[in-house]
């Protein structure tokens, strides 16, 4: 099996299989040295899950608190510790016949910059030990609230005790929080019975590949060429062009300076920046810091390829 460049691959992650296994699968299937995800999806869920291949694990960082789409299903009625049907049921209680208009206003009460309890049972971890484990040992820990921001939500299908949404949220948002604190709004509780990412860091749904075009693709030699490129991975960063003068810099590990990037028009840059060579090969990731720029990631392999 050919070796794997560097670069992104968009999975949908199928129900029952946890994130770390699609990672571990991937791994095997495309021959890669490195890979890992971008932000944990629950077992049950469905969706996009963003891996990065080898060198392209360098630049997971700035994917992690990206923001989000899923589409959701909320079940009335019924609240669970987890927060989602695959808990332990701790309170029921009747569904009223809401009106649209009621379920509307209070689903709309939570768009904007709100704040959110972490739920117990999450991958967080409290010195150390995931939440989830803790509380599976009786030792639930609550973390404190986390502001996050729901930007738009949007009512797809009501059919109670049912109600299906889509939600766009900063990165962090519990959905299954979200699904709790809706039904505890509306007095009857809630939870979370289905979920599905649909969009992550601007990458969606139809760019994902399910397990078996991976298995087939990786078998005909042609994974490759769904490899997304680090530099095109990085959307909306913005870019510079590296000269041979600052990519010998960069090769070297040497101080870049505002001006090595802007000679021209000094103080006009962003925070993070990635450099490229004249191919569009990404080279390195760098932050700024007064009037110079740090390394946030040097990407190795593309300058052992050029010598």
């Amino acid at each position: 099996m050919p070796e794997i460049n560097s670069g992104l691959l968009i999975i949908d992650k199928p129900a029952g299989m946890s994130s770390a296994r699609v990672v571990s699968i991937l791994k095997k299937l495309s021959g890669a040295k490195k890979a890992g995800h971008t932000g944990t999806l629950d077992p049950f869920a469905t969706g996009v899950l963003l891996c990065c291949i080898n060198e392209a694990t360098k630049i997971s960082r700035f994917f992690l608190g990206g923001n989000k789409k899923y589409r959701a299903r909320l079940c009335l009625g019924i609240e669970t510790d987890t927060q989602d049907f695959t808990g332990k049921i701790i309170s029921v209680c009747r569904v009223p016949d809401f009106t649209d208009k009621e379920i509307q206003q209070a689903f709309k009460k939570f768009e904007g910059f709100i704040e959110q309890l972490p739920p117990a049972y999450s991958a967080l971890k409290h010195k150390g030990v995931p939440l989830y484990r803790l509380a599976r040992n009786g030792l639930p820990v609550q973390k404190p609230a986390r502001k996050i921001q729901i930007f738009d939500i949007k009512i797809i299908e009501t059919g109670l005790p049912e109600i299906v949404f889509e939600v766009s949220c900063s990165g962090g948002t519990y959905i299954r929080t979200l699904c709790a604190d809706i039904g505890r709004l509306l007095g009857c509780g809630g939870h979370l019975k289905e979920l599905r990412r649909i969009e992550s860091c601007g990458f969606g749904i139809r760019e994902a590949l399910t397990i078996e075009e991976i298995e087939k693709l990786a078998s005909d030699e042609n994974l490759q060429d769904r490899l997304i490129s680090m530099s095109d991975a990085l959307l909306n960063m913005p870019v510079h062009t590296a000269d041979d003068i600052l990519t010998e810099k960069i090769s070297c590990g040497k101080k870049i300076t505002e001006r090595d990037l802007f000679p021209d028009e000094p103080d006009g840059a962003d925070n993070f920046i990635k450099i490229v060579n004249k191919d569009d090969d990404l080279l390195a990731v760098l932050s700024k810091t007064g009037d110079k720029y740090d390394y946030c990631c040097v990407i190795n392999r593309i300058f052992e390829y050029s010598r």
